[in-house]
């Protein structure tokens, strides 16, 4: 792999504008899990896709502060890492609410469709708010906490290692000690400071961490390619500076299909986005 330089995730959510709503995107091998795309990463250029397309669009109140609140995708086919097109149709321009379809392709491949929604965050004071148990997590990665790296075991194929700082709590993933337990998983996640300092960058690594998680099924023994189908991710508010922490869990895992819904709160402790998905399980 070539070398990704100080800002890799601002590189992959960087799209080249080909005129008329439609955009290109480069994802680099990095931003991987085996030989294929991560969908949490789709998402995330899907949701930059939207934002630009909005704002490029004419003027909007406070337009530099908006961001993708709600990006729920689709995902039909599974591409290969390399040049990705994206189409953007625009559904409405609101002064609080904003809607933007997106599609992106591979070749004359469909793999994502994302309807992404696209406002202002929350900033100030919760209304109310339950206690997160992510949040009971120490705000950085513990000393027993297995770091992910390429030479690590499970780097070796969540490659997305390579371009972000990624540690695993131990006492949650049990599949890394070749035991079983509960289907939550919890880990801590922070882009590289180059993207971390870039606002938008890490609003769009925040959403991306939303699908960061091993899936919880091989807490329960079952490994192998848990497709996801279906991902819808919140963003909350923007996330402050320092390690996100991240927690995956799931209540119903059947013999076909299991729902996970990821937590990732910033270092203040606050929710940054939340998230779910329909995935199938491992055969």
């Amino acid at each position: 792999m070539t070398d990704l330089g100080p800002h890799p995730f601002r590189d992959l959510t960087t799209l080249d504008d080909a005129g008329d709503g439609r955009w290109r995107a480069h994802i680099h091998p990095t931003w991987t899990i085996g030989p294929k795309v991560h969908g949490g990463c789709m998402l995330a250029v899907c949701a930059a896709a939207a934002r630009r397309a909005l704002l490029g669009g004419g003027a909007l109140d406070g337009a530099e502060a908006i961001q993708p609140l709600a990006v729920s995708a689709s995902f039909v086919a599974a591409p290969d890492p390399g040049d990705v097109d994206l189409v953007t149709t625009i559904r409405k321009r609101g002064k609080q609410v904003s809607v933007v379809d997106v599609e992106l392709a591979q070749g004359d491949r469909v793999a994502v469709r994302a309807s992404v929604t696209l406002g202002l965050p929350d900033d100030g004071d919760d209304v109310f708010a339950v206690e997160q148990p992510v949040a009971q997590l120490p705000a950085e990665p513990t000393p027993g906490s297995q770091v992910l790296t390429p030479q690590h075991p499970m780097g070796q194929i969540v490659n997305v290692c390579g371009g972000a700082d990624l540690s695993v709590d131990e006492t949650s993933a049990h599949f890394l000690s070749g035991t079983q337990g509960d289907p939550v998983v919890r880990m801590w996640a922070r882009p590289r400071p180059g993207d971390e300092a870039d606002r938008d960058t890490a609003v769009l690594f925040a959403l991306m961490a939303g699908d960061i998680s091993a899936p919880v099924a091989m807490n329960l023994g079952r490994f192998g390619w848990a497709p996801t189908v279906q991902l819808t991710a919140y963003l909350r508010r923007l996330p402050q500076p320092g390690w996100m922490r991240v927690m995956a869990s799931s209540t119903v895992l059947g013999s076909t299909w299991f729902e996970e819904d990821h937590t990732v709160v910033d270092s203040t402790g606050a929710v940054v986005v939340q998230s779910r998905q329909l995935a199938m399980m491992p055969r």
